[in-house]
Formats: C-alpha cells, sequence, structure tokens
C-alpha cells in the first residue's frame, strides 16, 4: 500500500499535508486562566459565548475541557474580549505557554460552569430575548482543542458584527493531527448533543437560528438535521436562517445522501469550498481518495440539490492550508455579517450573496493581492464576481 502511495505521489501529499498541519491551527490547548490584568484602552469588544459541549473536563483544571468523551451534554457560559490592536479575520494568541495578554490576544474571563440544563436553558432564553430571538450556533472542525473553538467562535462574531446571541457547539476532538480516526468518531458520537442542543435554542425563544459549520463539524450538523428530518419534525425548519457549510469534510456521495432525505431547504444552503484546501485533501486520501464536499470540482452538480455554491479557490489567505478562508478573509467575513443581518427569512428582495460580494470588493485588494473571482454557483446560473482589481 505505501509502495502504491509513493508510485502515484500521494505519499508526497500525504507526508506534505501532515506536515502543515502540524505547523498550522488546531494543535494543543492552551492554559485559558492565565491571562494578565487587562489594560485600560487595549480593550476593543467583549462578547458573551454560550457553550454546550460533548468533552469532558480536562485534567488540567486550566484548559476547563479537554478531548475526551463526555456521556452527557455540559453547558458553560464566558466572556472573551478582544484586544484593540485586531485585525479582521485573525485570532491574536501567545507563543507557546505565554500568558495572554487582553490587549494584544483573544483571552476568556468570567468562566461560569453551568451545572444543569435548565439554568443554561434560562440564561440562553434571556440573552436570545434581549437580541429580538436572533441565535448563532458554530460548530468547529477536527484538530480543536476546547480554547481554540472557544476564540474562533467569538472571531466570527465580533468580525462578522453579528448582533445575536452566539453558542458555540464544541465537540470532543483531541486537537491532534494524529487523531483524525478518534475525531471522526466523536463527531458521530456528538450529533445527537448538537440535535438537543438545537431544541434547546428554540425552545429557549430563538425565531430565527443561523448555522455555521466548519470541516468534520459539516458532519455533526448534516446527521444532526437528518435526524431533524427523519423525526418528521418542522419546529426548527421554520427558524432555520442562514446555514454556512465551510470546507465540509463529507464524502460528497454521503452528502447526496443525507440531502436527499433533509430535503430541499427552503432557505437554500450556502456551501464555501475551495479546491485547493490541503487538509481536505489528506482527508481525501484518508477515505480511500474519495472526493470531500469542501474541496468538489462539480459547483453544478452541489447546486441541483437546492446548495449556493460559493468558490474560493482563487483567494489567498495566510493559512497554507486554505481550510479556513470562510472566517480568515476580512470581505468574506463581512459579506457572512450582512448575510446574518437580515432581519425578515421571507424577504425576497434583500442583496443577494453575489451583489453583496461586488459591493465589498474595495476591501479586497489588499487582501487577495491581484485579480481574481469566486465564483457562486446556484440552481439556475453561474456567476463570476471579480475581486482584487
Amino acid at each position: 500500500m505505501v509502495a502504491a502511495y509513493f508510485q502515484s505521489g500521494r505519499l508526497a501529499v500525504f507526508v506534505l499535508s501532515l506536515f502543515l498541519l502540524a505547523a498550522c491551527g488546531g494543535g494543543p490547548s492552551h492554559n485559558m486562566l492565565n491571562v494578565l490584568p487587562a489594560t485600560e484602552g487595549g480593550i476593543a469588544a467583549e462578547h458573551r459565548i454560550f457553550v454546550a459541549t460533548t468533552r469532558e473536563k480536562a485534567n488540567d483544571p486550566s484548559d476547563i475541557y479537554g478531548g475526551q468523551r463526555a456521556r452527557q451534554l455540559s453547558f458553560v457560559d464566558l466572556d472573551v474580549t478582544v484586544p484593540a490592536s485586531h485585525q479582521i479575520g485573525r485570532i491574536e494568541s501567545p507563543s507557546g505557554n505565554a500568558p495572554r495578554d487582553p490587549s494584544k490576544h483573544f483571552a476568556a474571563r468570567d468562566i461560569g460552569l453551568i451545572g444543569d440544563e435548565t439554568t443554561f436553558e434560562r440564561e440562553l432564553r434571556a440573552d436570545i430575548a434581549k437580541n429580538n430571538g436572533r441565535a448563532l450556533v458554530f460548530i468547529h472542525g477536527y484538530r480543536t482543542p476546547f480554547d481554540k473553538s472557544v476564540y474562533r467562535a467569538a472571531q466570527i462574531k465580533n468580525d462578522a458584527a453579528y448582533g445575536g446571541t452566539t453558542i458555540l457547539f464544541s465537540w470532543a476532538s483531541t486537537g491532534r493531527t494524529v487523531d483524525y480516526l478518534y475525531d471522526s468518531n466523536s463527531a458521530s458520537v456528538a450529533r445527537d448533543g448538537l440535535e438537543h442542543t438545537l431544541r434547546l435554542v428554540k425552545n429557549a425563544g430563538a425565531t430565527r437560528i443561523d448555522i455555521i459549520a466548519h470541516s468534520m463539524g459539516n458532519w455533526i450538523l448534516m446527521e444532526a438535521l437528518r435526524q431533524f428530518a427523519i423525526s418528521g419534525r418542522t419546529d426548527l425548519r421554520d427558524a432555520l436562517g442562514d446555514v454556512l457549510l465551510a470546507s465540509p469534510d463529507i464524502d460528497v456521495d454521503v452528502f447526496r445522501s443525507q440531502m436527499q432525505r433533509i430535503g430541499r431547504p427552503d432557505r437554500p444552503f450556502v456551501i464555501m469550498l475551495s479546491d485547493d484546501d490541503r487538509a481536505l485533501q489528506l482527508s481525501s486520501i484518508l477515505a480511500g481518495n474519495r472526493p470531500r464536499v469542501g474541496d468538489y470540482r462539480d459547483s453544478e452538480e452541489l447546486a441541483q440539490l437546492g446548495i449556493t455554491v460559493v468558490d474560493l479557490s482563487a483567494i489567498r489567505v495566510e493559512d497554507r492550508l486554505n481550510h479556513t478562508k470562510f472566517a480568515e478573509n476580512p470581505v468574506l467575513i463581512q459579506m457572512l455579517g450582512e448575510q446574518l443581518a437580515r432581519d425578515d427569512l421571507s424577504d425576497q428582495t434583500a442583496m443577494p450573496l453575489e451583489q453583496q460580494i461586488a459591493r465589498l470588493t474595495g476591501g479586497v485588494a489588499q487582501t487577495v493581492g491581484s485579480a481574481a473571482a469566486i465564483v457562486i454557483t446556484t440552481p439556475l446560473e453561474v456567476i463570476n464576481v471579480a475581486v482584487g482589481q
């Protein structure tokens, strides 16, 4: 088998991908309690993040939660501060085990472990009521320890200027490159937990629930939505707002099967993909060279499932894996924020996605560096939006 990989050149891609995964993103958790006092004027914003998790508590209490699987959901709420020096698309963090400086780094504070679901729902209900029934659920991807899932949720909320209640669903990823299979099984274990969390958010008074899933988190989301469809309940569907599938780490055939059961969504799901996503190239090798949705080249085929496909292949970000473009490109995260800001789910006159991108392209030049295009494929048409010119 190794010889076959080597002869085809796939072993080199596999080894390179492992190196890149080890060098970028993810990685070991960081002490969330090792935070320096905040300095006056050093903090630009502070965001409350609610967390439902299938993780066990960490052996080191300073990590809060680890990568082991729990048998039941746990709940947390915390505040995350954003430094005044923050640049859109980045999650500023210290190196190694250095303490977090709130004037330079994202930092968590007022971390409250909530002992029971009833208390969590009560706190969630009060926050959702203050935000006019709006809620955003974020599901992270593979190789993501607890602290990094929290900071990514806060970065998305901040950079998209999202005005509703933000809920992170954090499943039991170890944060280790070598634990792909473990993370994959953890994702399967987490399906019921996410389904229950979505019901909980709805029961807490959310009238619009937007969802963003990244990488392997898309598998959990699609399976949870499939379970809703099988149960025959429509209460979530009535409240479902925008569903963004970023770099989905799902076999294309599995995705077709999931969409067949879920049915054509009332509002098209949005897939953000890129054919230079090195993390998904590795995932494809591990899965027997089966294509993943997040780097699939046939956008028109996906669009026929009731999907709007946004091809980001020409967009450049600092992530060498090209796996987090949706959150790291300033224009894309602003576009996401404008989409989430739409108040009326039935408003058919709102600005289409392609027009939003075109209107925001003035700020793309510094990000992309050269002429490029975002290709948007809907069931009816293919649109090329020039950026970076």
